[in-house]
């Protein structure tokens, strides 16, 4: 997939307003009208598609949490990057898309030397996705000792613990575990709280 700001002629820290002039302007030249009858009618077609969609996924994106400059819907920057520069934009592309599979075969394709914060916060992800809240938390925290400096994983990571706690019947004070023995439907609705949250931010990341 490409990048969308990348077809769209602009950079990551456009303005919203710079996105929809230069949308009117590339749906403008391309638009299959002014091809009518011509060899060149197919690929005005083809380019007009892509050209609303990546409209589009920049859009929607930004319109789930991410600004300006911030493709992945998230209201952080990592690594002094924007998502949609990252290697791993398709990633996140995949993960907000649930295509969790396609997600995996990327990053596992990674070199071992390119595994970098961002990285673990993705294997995270996924693995939260499947419902793998220990693995997810082990790649969070990874992800934070390496850029203790990105909300974006602190957060994540932050929600996943606060929902495995809850879910273990305790909770963590003074570095010490409290045992809660009942469940009561406080209890239930932080966690239900907590999950909200984390599938929020992965929505609005990737």
């Amino acid at each position: 997939m490409k990048d969308p700001y990348e077809v769209l002629g602009v950079s990551p820290g456009a303005s919203d307003e710079e996105i929809k002039k230069a949308y009117r302007e590339l749906a403008k030249k391309y638009h299959p009208d002014n091809y009518a009858g011509s060899p060149l009618a197919d690929l005005a077609e083809e380019k007009m598609k892509e050209i609303n969609e990546a409209y589009d996924a920049v859009t929607n994106m930004r319109q789930n949490g991410g600004g300006a400059g911030d493709a992945s819907g998230s209201s952080s920057s990592y690594s002094g990057n924007s998502s949609s520069s990252s290697q791993f934009y398709s990633v996140r592309v995949y993960i907000q898309r649930n295509m969790i599979p396609e997600a995996e075969k990327i990053l596992d394709s990674t070199p071992e030397g390119n595994r970098t914060a961002e990285w673990h916060y993705l294997k995270g992800m996924c693995a939260f996705r499947k419902g793998w809240s220990d693995q997810a938390t082990t790649f969070f925290q990874t992800a934070v000792n390496m850029d203790p400096n990105n909300q974006e994983y602190r957060a994540a990571l932050n929600n996943v613990t606060n929902q495995r706690n809850y879910n273990y019947g305790g909770y963590k004070t003074g570095g010490s575990t409290v045992s809660n023995t009942g469940c009561t439907c406080c209890d239930i609705c932080a966690a239900y709280m907590c999950a909200d949250c984390l599938c929020s931010c992965c929505r609005a990341g990737c």
